[in-house]
């Protein structure tokens, strides 16, 4: 048994520590607040359970008395507890008091830091806390009581940093410039930073509180007070990134990462689950002769994946293949590398017609081919090296299926990105339609996918030029550097 308080840190989730990314893989309880990223929860075991335990301004799920009993609860009963909270555990975190019960009842336990918000926000809007030009202090105060602080004593501090003090802002600054503070020091609130939707007002100490309320900014936020702010304008590198601010479904797992990285919020929606073949015979007994095929054609990485599990479990292995290769894109092309074999074809373009044309300088006539894919595809391949003499067996190595959806979780969205006809399809079966009611921008990985597209009604704004996921963000990016948007 051992409790683990977790810093989680100020919203983006790569900003988790690896040593508490390793405590949730080994949680048997996580207890989350508030600003705890639910992404960070993906890394905890599915079978961990989890209990949200968070805390807002007038609205608290838990009381603390209540999360110590049910940290020592479950700890006593043999689990491995992670009470995972936003920021860092010991800054503004209640961690010192939970600590206390902890020790009080004899848990073992363990702290992992994380980045604070302060840090966060510094770091996401170009503000750096210290600089040699212009302070070489700060104070950290919390300001959901400003009537308790001796604001004579610490207003005067080079670098300020205001936790939970948004909504008592026009009480706090009016306190620190009645305690001498200039009424003209650069300032600024910034709300969920390291977001996608980080929310930065930047004014003077006198004319925050002003700007937050015509702004309509609500907590959670923090204030940063100083000279620093004002390098802001020439430091603030977040906020430029081509996609920030951007809401993007993704309908299909791998996109997120890179989508995050050029600033956009991302909801993974995928619209396909890959499910073996319903009857592996045929396939099977395609690998049996696997020494007869003159060409293995594969269309899809899902292919090569099918194909090697069935060689897998086949009395064969790769001894057996002395046909040449034949992949459609780079994504395939990796899938038969990472078992070391080398590509005789690759066509220009990531489609099947480019594929048929790659195959023409070949004679074929005659020749045995192999085709694992999916259950349903279109036939433009095999029909026209069947129309060239070849004799090709087309067999499933795989199936899609339309996965449980967890599309109610989005509520809006600026694009929603499509990566196959499939995907087009299934999105709008699970009811995606409504998203692009709401104004939702549609991208495309290809000719062929925005063909699907148009004939289920849609407008493709975006399509890749190369037929890859990182074809795709480019030309989502492209998009929004020629769009007002």
């Amino acid at each position: 048994m051992k409790v683990y308080l977790v810093g989680a840190g100020p919203g983006d989730p790569g900003l988790l520590t690896l040593k508490g990314r390793d405590a949730l893989a080994r949680a048997d309880v996580i207890l989350h607040d508030h600003l705890a990223s639910d992404a960070i929860l993906d890394f905890a075991p599915a079978t961990a359970e989890r209990i949200y335990v968070g805390k807002k301004k007038a609205d608290h799920a838990m009381p603390q008395e209540e999360i110590a009993r049910l940290m020592i609860g479950h700890a006593r009963a043999g689990h491995i507890v992670v009470r995972l909270k936003g920021g860092d555990p010991l800054i503004f975190g209640r961690g010192g008091e939970e600590m206390e019960a902890l020790v009080d009842a004899g848990i073992p336990y363990e702290i992992v830091p994380g980045v604070t918000a302060a840090l966060g926000i510094a770091a996401y809007t170009g503000v750096p806390l210290t600089h040699r030009d212009h302070t070489s202090a700060v104070t950290f105060v919390t300001g959901h009581d400003p009537a308790r602080i001796d604001w004579s004593r610490i207003g005067h501090a080079e670098t300020l940093v205001i936790y939970m003090g948004l909504t008592a802002i026009g009480d706090i600054s009016a306190r620190l410039i009645a305690a001498g503070r200039s009424p003209t020091t650069p300032a600024m609130a910034v709300r969920w930073g390291t977001r996608a939707d980080q929310q930065t007002i930047v004014a003077t100490l006198a004319d925050l509180p002003a700007r937050v309320a015509a702004a309509q900014m609500r907590p959670p936020a923090s204030v940063i007070i100083g000279e620093v702010v004002a390098l802001r304008e020439k430091l603030n590198w977040f906020e430029k990134l081509p996609l920030f601010g951007q809401r993007i479904v993704t309908t299909r797992v791998g996109m997120a990462d890179p989508l995050r990285s050029l600033g956009a919020e991302v909801f993974e929606l995928p619209t396909i689950e890959i499910r073996p073949p319903l009857d592996p015979a045929p396939l099977a007994a395609a690998v049996a002769q696997l020494s007869t095929y003159d060409w293995l054609v594969f269309t899809s990485a899902n292919g090569v994946r099918g194909f090697l599990t069935a060689l897998d479990d086949s009395p064969f292995d790769l001894r057996q293949l002395r046909a040449r290769l034949c992949a459609v894109g780079p994504a395939t092309a990796s899938a038969l590398a990472a078992v070391h074999l080398k590509i005789d074809v690759i066509p220009e373009e990531y489609v099947a017609e480019s594929l048929a044309a790659a195959l023409e300088k070949f004679e074929i006539a005659g020749q045995k081919i192999l085709l694992p894919r999916a259950a349903l595809a279109r036939d433009i391949v095999p029909d026209a090296l069947r129309e060239r003499g070849a004799q090709v067996d087309i067999v499933e190595a795989y199936r899609t299926v339309v996965p449980a959806t967890g599309l109610s979780a989005v509520a809006a969205a600026d694009w929603v990105t499509f990566t196959s006809s499939s995907t087009v399809k299934n999105f709008l079966a699970l009811g995606g339609g409504r998203l692009l009611e709401r104004g939702a921008l549609v991208a495309s990985i290809g000719s062929a996918t925005s063909e699907t597209a148009r004939q289920h009604g849609l407008t493709v704004s975006a399509e890749a030029k190369e037929f890859t996921i990182a074809g795709l963000i480019a030309a989502v990016v492209e998009y929004r550097q020629t769009h007002s948007l």
